[in-house]
């Protein structure tokens, strides 16, 4: 017998849409994986990010924070430099750190995890 994975990004769960996020294009489907984080984590997310979406270039103000691809493939671009994007790949970004993601795909989503910690 084969036990499949939860979907963390199934969209019959309470979640947030959020468009244009920072500037970017498209929908950011977010859901709160728990309610209230054991510190020194302050968020564990899951975010799919629609077909050719992006979430515009923004500043890591209040935590640093873990971003890992699940599904799909796009960029990222830590300070202004691009880099691929993939299920399996793991971008950290300390406090005051720029942050840009691009689903760069037109067909699928782009799927991926937020930790965010106190520093």
């Amino acid at each position: 017998m084969t036990i499949s994975p939860p979907d963390l990004c199934d969209r019959n769960l309470p979640h947030d849409v959020r468009h244009g996020l920072f500037g970017g294009q498209g929908a950011v489907r977010v859901w709160a994986l728990t309610a209230r984080p054991a510190l020194p984590f302050t968020a564990v997310l899951a975010c799919e990010l629609e077909p050719s979406g992006s979430v515009g270039a923004h500043v890591q103000e209040q935590y640093p924070e873990i971003v890992i691809a699940v599904f799909g493939s796009g960029t990222v671009e830590v300070n202004g430099a691009p880099r691929p994007f993939a299920a399996g790949q793991v971008v950290e970004l300390t406090q005051g750190h720029t942050l840009a993601i691009s689903n760069t795909s037109n067909v699928e989503p782009l799927r991926y995890l937020i930790i965010k910690a106190r520093a």
